[in-house]
């Protein structure tokens, strides 16, 4: 992979569509994630997906998102650049260590106030899951990934419950 002004240190994850690298920012020298398209000539909707992911998370402010850095063109595709936090995936992490239970309760609470936060902005991850949760075991920092498939809500639709009683 070559994406000018990075140099890939390493692959992070592959998966069906994307592969997600740590690389260094020349000439900074900082850490940084990027997750780009698997294909060599990704579909419009692949594109469309990276391009989503880097609308919804752009304008937001919260503890427990990356913020992405930029969107940037790579080959025939785009690569999502993305600050590197060092985490690991929720799974990986209880499977390497017994946690206390204020330890995860921690966990847990940081997910709630940020899965809040998200809803509070009419956003919708809509794909929860231990892999798409990273945690930083030093500081104990968490946080949600993989926006692709995250919608935004214009509006907020009201049920009335229309029951009569007999």
């Amino acid at each position: 992979m070559n994406i000018a002004g990075y140099t890939v240190l390493d692959v992070i994850y592959e998966g069906i569509n994307t592969v997600i690298y740590r690389a260094a920012k020349e000439p900074e020298h900082t850490c940084v994630i990027i997750k780009t398209l698997k294909a060599e000539y990704p579909t419009i909707e692949e594109l469309t997906k990276l391009r989503h992911e880097f609308k919804i998370l752009q304008p937001l402010d919260i503890d427990g998102i990356l913020k992405p850095i930029a969107l940037e063109s790579y080959q025939n595709g785009l690569a999502l650049i993305l600050p590197d936090f060092k985490g690991e995936a929720l799974t990986s992490f209880f499977s390497a260590q017994a946690l206390e239970l204020s330890q995860f309760l921690q966990i847990g609470i940081q997910l709630a106030s940020t899965l809040a936060q998200l809803h509070e902005n009419n956003i919708i991850h809509k794909d929860i899951k231990p892999h798409n949760i990273l945690i930083d075991s030093t500081t104990g920092q968490v946080n949600i990934i993989d926006f692709s498939i995250a919608s935004r809500l214009s509006r907020e639709n009201k049920t009335v419950n229309n029951s009569s009683s007999l």
